[in-house]
């Protein structure tokens, strides 16, 4: 009888039902939130005509749904895919970790599932794209994530369904068991063929699946589906705990061949400034084209922005948001660990290159062992200038932290980098900003 009560015991407080994991680890959302800064890929077969991924599916008509899933199959095979160019660019851009959409909406998977033959290994490419892409990631220490929708169009269409995004009680895997049942051998083949996975981007109804997820592999963050993930915005307040604004670099996620206006380098460096500032993390969009480059307009944007960050790297990773956001139009973080908070002021005409500039930082309160320098740049001369004096300046004051600085860092061969110069300010506490009492005089003619 004992032992009966023993191994009843012992099996309720191991069965999956009590251990199952609701929420990720949160020494794992404190090793995500110093990352900062990641990739994410928007790479499927209808890149081939420029369509909005997957969505195109939505109430379609028949003719339209065969052709989608049986032509694009046909056709998709993108001969001049270099994985290894992608990560690389990434690292230099500095992002330190990657989302790539495994499954999109559309339900068709970019690796050799044995779930379905809506799969890359039916198209002429036959290559696994989805282990050639978290190959080249690893192979520059880039952390690994992977976008899975639990809606899957196709399987839909197979099933008679109609197709669209939550306008269905059959959209819900939680109320349809075959939909679930397809999602979660989708996810068992991604977590168990393909080495650890950092990251895992739920885009649709997360619950019963995400808990699986973690099943099997524990450590996994879980953003969308777990955490806030806006989406071409920025909030305006920090968030507590940890949060991701997606971004695309143009007006849609997929390759867009025409039409498609793109931001400047300089307004993806801002964003990721204010997002940072906030305490939130930027996944930046790619949408590569079919035939497995990235478009030389994004490609651009990315190197212009790894030119900031090989610049300023220090004040994008393992950062807090500070006590305040921003003064004005300088922003803050401070480092997660130490006394340190980093500056952000904007360049360009704002502060053009060889010219000084003076700063009070009224809620910065300095001290005799502040140190105050600009990332990247030191401070003792300035590019063919005799006799110019470049030193940098800070002193306390009851106003705040006043700094002379030079912006000398030449970075452009004409002088017009446009993009924030970082000031690194150490040893420094937060001065609240003093609040007064004013009086004002009654007397005649005062108002």
């Amino acid at each position: 009888m004992k032992r009966t009560l023993f191994l009843f015991f012992f099996w309720l407080a191991t069965s999956p039902l009590q251990a199952q994991q609701s929420a990720n680890k949160p020494e794992r959302e404190q090793w995500y939130m110093d990352l900062g800064f990641g990739m994410f890929i928007h790479w499927s077969l209808d890149s081939q005509v420029g369509a909005v991924i997957s969505h195109s599916m939505a109430g379609a008509s028949p003719d339209y749904l065969k052709r989608f899933t049986t032509e694009l199959p046909a056709t998709f095979n993108p001969k001049q895919f270099d994985p290894d160019e992608w990560a690389t660019l990434a690292r230099l851009a500095g992002m330190k970790y990657v989302v790539f959409t495994a499954k999109h909406h559309s339900g068709f998977c970019m690796w050799p599932t044995q779930t379905t033959p809506f799969n890359i290994s039916n198209t002429p490419c036959k290559r696994d794209l989805t282990r050639d892409i978290l190959d080249a990631f690893r192979r520059q220490n880039i952390a690994i994530g992977l976008y899975f929708s639990p809606e899957d169009f196709n399987y839909l269409y197979q099933n008679n369904l109609p197709i669209g995004r939550l306008q269905h009680p059959m959209h819900y895997p939680e109320k349809n068991p075959g939909l679930m049942a397809h999602d979660k051998a989708q996810l068992r083949e991604l977590l168990t063929n393909y080495g650890k996975i950092d990251l895992l981007f739920f885009d649709g109804p997360a619950e019963g699946l995400k808990q699986y997820a973690w099943q099997l592999q524990p450590d996994l963050v879980v953003t969308r589906g777990q955490m806030e993930t806006p989406e071409q915005t920025i909030p305006d307040k920090p968030l507590p705990g940890p949060w991701e604004s997606c971004f695309t670099m143009g007006t849609d996620w997929q390759y867009k061949p025409t039409n498609d206006p793109h931001k400047s380098g300089t307004d993806i460096i801002n964003m990721l400034i204010e997002t940072r500032a906030k305490g939130g993390n930027l996944l930046l969009n790619v949408g590569p084209k079919p035939n497995g480059t990235i478009q030389i307009e994004q490609e651009a944007l990315l190197r212009e922005v790894a030119l900031w960050h090989l610049v300023n790297q220090e004040s994008v990773h393992q950062v807090r948001p500070w006590e305040i956001i921003r003064e004005g139009n300088v922003w803050f973080v401070k480092a997660r660990q130490g006394n340190t908070v980093y500056a952000f002021c904007q360049g360009g005409t704002d502060w053009s290159y060889g010219t000084r500039k003076e700063f009070v930082l009224k809620t910065l309160e300095g001290n005799a062992q502040t140190k105050v320098s600009i990332l990247g740049y030191g401070s003792q001369l300035v590019e063919y200038r005799e006799g110019f004096d470049a030193q940098l300046y800070s002193t306390p004051s009851p106003i705040g932290l006043v700094i002379s600085a030079v912006n000398g860092h030449r970075l452009y061969t004409n002088n017009k980098w446009p993009n924030p110069v970082v000031l690194k300010i150490e040893n420094v506490r937060f001065k609240a900003p003093e609040v007064t009492k004013q009086k004002r005089s009654k007397i005649d003619g005062a108002n």
